[in-house]
């Protein structure tokens, strides 16, 4: 019985052992998940990236219980509508996000609302987990009020897990480092008990923020628009030229008149399109409007 129960420790252990380890990624493997992931959401992933890649991906594998990068390709490639699509996608897609990130920005989106007629409206066009909208609404809120109709904020993002917490609006207290007193104290409710060291987004700030998965690569974008300005920062940097072009183009039509569209601080727009123009830090207008 004892030598029974030893072969079994023995056999775990080599189970154990077969599960953890590292899966080859040919090169050829590698190649196509490039391809893949840049058919399907216009990423570009060098070859730099091939061990983020990886570890990314090796999980899904885990959970799935494949034990082969083909094997997996396989998977995806049989249905062009499976919902492992989606997973893919979440795996290789990166969110660095935090409140208030770029801060100059909300400055200049503060005076631009105050000088703008009606609701004022905005897209944030990668809302990760939900701290650049909430920076947004948070700000608007400050300079224009919270009543019916003051404004709206439109968020949006391709991967679906991340949105699911940017709906929740549920972080870590250290996460808010960058809000004020006041900020806190009106915009988040504290958690208590074992909730503690957490916060939530107040429900009258959160009723401001509407959010959607949505793929800049998609034909199609259901979106409320036209906006008062537009947020896409730090997210061209992982598409080609070819990519950012159009979808440049396609944010022509979305903007009101004498919007503004924002951009990371690692991009220049104006010289990706014709179509914008400089007014200032990271800040964009329409070149037709430029005076």
């Amino acid at each position: 019985m004892k030598k029974s129960t030893l072969l079994d420790q023995s056999e775990a252990t080599t189970l154990l052992s077969q599960m953890v380890q590292r899966l080859p990624l040919s090169d050829t493997h590698f190649r196509r998940i490039s391809q893949l992931i840049y058919q399907r959401a216009g990423i570009v992933l060098a070859d730099h990236k091939r061990e983020m890649v990886y570890n990314r991906l090796v999980r899904r594998l885990r959970t799935l219980n494949i034990d082969d990068f083909g094997r997996y390709l396989a998977l995806l490639e049989q249905d062009q509508n499976s919902a492992e699509w989606q997973a893919f996608i979440n795996a290789l897609t990166t969110n660095l996000t935090s409140f208030f990130r770029e801060a100059h920005h909300f400055p200049i989106l503060a005076d631009h609302a105050r000088k703008r007629s009606g609701s004022y409206s905005v897209w944030s066009t990668a809302a990760s987990t939900g701290e650049e909208p909430y920076s947004i609404a948070m700000t608007l809120a400050e300079t224009l009020g919270t009543g019916p109709g003051k404004f709206q904020v439109h968020a949006s993002d391709i991967d679906t897990q991340v949105l699911e917490k940017a709906v929740a609006g549920v972080y870590r207290q250290e996460e808010l480092r960058t809000l004020s007193q006041s900020q806190l104290q009106r915009f988040f409710l504290r958690g208590t008990g074992p909730h503690e060291g957490m916060v939530r987004v107040r429900s009258d700030l959160a009723s401001m923020v509407n959010y959607s998965q949505l793929n800049l690569l998609a034909n199609d974008w259901a979106l409320p628009g036209p906006f008062d300005a537009i947020f896409c920062r730090n997210v061209m940097i992982y598409f080609d030229k070819e990519t950012q072009e159009k979808i440049l183009r396609r944010f022509v039509p979305l903007l009101k008149p004498g919007g503004v569209l924002f951009a990371g601080h690692s991009e220049n727009f104006s010289q990706i399109s014709k179509e914008f123009w400089l007014r200032g830090q990271t800040v964009y207008g329409l070149t037709k409007e430029r005076r």
